[in-house]
């Protein structure tokens, strides 16, 4: 018995294959094997062809069937994650009006601030638990001012991983946790917002029917079957965004348990037992996978970086022109804590929340041409990355959230010893390194849905544990030394 699982990310879309009683990965592979294109006609402009994500899920899907040898009748669910707070609109035919408007696109970030101060702080941070901000629903806004044309056509809006299931069952549907991240929720009254709807003038027609995040939400139509060699009737069991998705795959379900990314975006997630929220929408409020409205609270508190992977693509590019990664986190480790005094502040990627949506781009502060080096400037680049995180973890810890310790994937810049041993010195908790990722997740949420598992225990037991960096506690003094630099640089 087998469950498979989708990550459709702004890079690459990910499938995997996980036998479901033993946990192991038989199979993964992703697509493509360079950087999925990202549009930008105009400065702080993102967007994605939606058709470009199911190619690659194809090119992914086919991979991983052909080095499992399985039978598709042997996959029994199948589970979706995906990129938050994206867009795509279709028509009643279900094709796709306009490339989807993805999460680090900030030109509706004025949308969500005037929606702020119009329906009002208080109500906003009471209902939706957020600022509007630059979400979904202020996306949408923006086309319905911009693009009136493209507007009427519209059937229903979807998010990326609404749109991937759809190009599985033929059918248009969205969890609370998509309606959640994309602001159309009301967590007071349990439905969706009817002051976004009201503020924005949507027609509520454009809302498509809710499933539950955990429960059969579809199934493959014949269409699919035939494109992906999948059996028609599987089961699509769970879906969330990327990001409390990234949280189940690192077995994070409960209050004050934290997860983390740092790959395109760098994120810190932790879960809230009780409806709380920054009054400055700093880190942001969503319901987690299994949140259950009244009867068990259970939200996702997000902080994201968006100058993460791109600072460190920058630095590979442009610093050591082409250097591998791994080499690159080699360079890191000959410098010392704090960089020989070089600050850098990694803002350079739009808008950031943190900042209260502020765009200060990135800046690069201390440098001495006949002191520093290659690797000092590397090194103070990753710091950067992990200041920030630290920045709102602070923030977190304000609203409600113990920070114990840190959970996450041994991937990305967490590969790195600099970047890891520094979150966790900084932070003075521990750094817990797992063997899994988010399209693993995604089969794992496949088999929680389909009641394949009876519970999380049963789905995660075999979870692997690969490492755990502990605080240099002896070394805690400059950790904070170059931290407090690095915060007076903007």
């Amino acid at each position: 018995m087998y469950l498979l699982g989708y990550d459709i990310g702004s890079s690459s879309v990910k499938a995997c294959i996980v036998e479901a009683e033993s946990g192991k990965v038989i199979s993964q592979d992703f697509y493509p094997k360079t950087e999925m294109r990202i549009f930008s006609e105009n400065f702080g402009w993102a967007e994605q062809d939606p058709e470009s994500w199911w190619i690659n899920l194809k090119l992914a899907n086919e991979s991983v069937l052909e080095q499992s040898k399985i039978l598709a009748e042997d996959i029994k669910a199948i589970g979706i994650s995906w990129q938050m707070h994206g867009l795509v609109l279709v028509n009643k035919f279900k094709k796709v009006l306009r490339p989807a408007i993805i999460w680090c696109d900030s030109r509706a970030v004025s949308y969500g601030e005037k929606a702020f101060k119009i329906i009002g702080k208080e109500k906003c941070l009471s209902h939706l638990l957020n600022s509007p901000g630059n979400f979904t629903a202020s996306k949408l806004a923006w086309v319905k001012d911009h693009e009136p044309e493209v507007y009427k056509q519209i059937y229903k809006f979807m998010l990326p991983g609404d749109y991937i299931a759809m190009k599985l069952t033929n059918d248009i549907t969205i969890t609370l946790e998509g309606l959640s991240e994309g602001i159309f929720w009301d967590f007071k009254n349990n439905c969706i917002s009817e002051d976004v709807f009201s503020y924005f003038g949507f027609d509520r027609n454009l809302v498509p029917d809710i499933r539950p995040i955990f429960g059969t939400q579809g199934i493959v139509s014949s269409g699919a079957a035939k494109e992906l060699g999948l059996k028609e009737g599987t089961p699509i069991s769970y879906r969330a965004g990327d990001q409390p998705n990234n949280a189940l795959s690192l077995n994070v379900f409960n209050p004050n348990e934290i997860a983390s990314t740092a790959g395109t975006s760098g994120v810190i997630y932790g879960v809230l037992d009780k409806i709380n929220y920054d009054p400055l929408s700093r880190v942001n409020t969503f319901a987690h996978v299994n949140h259950c409205e009244k009867e068990k609270v259970r939200l996702g508190v997000l902080l994201c970086i968006n100058g993460t992977g791109i600072l460190n693509s920058w630095i590979k590019n442009n610093i050591t022109f082409g250097l591998s990664y791994d080499d690159i986190n080699k360079l890191a480790s000959q410098s010392i804590i704090g960089s020989r005094g070089i600050s850098i502040v990694p803002f350079g990627n739009g808008a950031e929340r943190i900042l209260e949506n502020k765009d200060i781009r990135s800046s690069i502060h201390g440098i001495n041409f006949n002191l520093h080096s290659q690797s000092d400037i590397i090194r103070a680049a990753q710091e950067g990355i992990v200041f920030s995180f630290q920045y709102g973890m602070e923030i977190m810890e304000g609203i409600g959230i113990n920070i114990q310790s840190i959970r996450a994937g041994n991937a990305n810049m967490f590969l790195s010893p600099v970047f890891r041993q520094t979150l966790a010195s900084i932070s003075g908790v521990p750094v817990e390194l797992y063997n899994t990722n988010g399209s693993v997740g995604a089969a794992k949420g496949a088999g929680l849905g389909a009641k394949i598992y009876n519970d999380t225990q049963e789905a995660f037991a075999n979870l692997e544990r690969i490492a755990v960096i502990n605080p240099e506690i002896v070394k805690k003094n400059q950790y904070q030394e170059a931290y407090e630099k690095w915060k007076n640089c903007f």
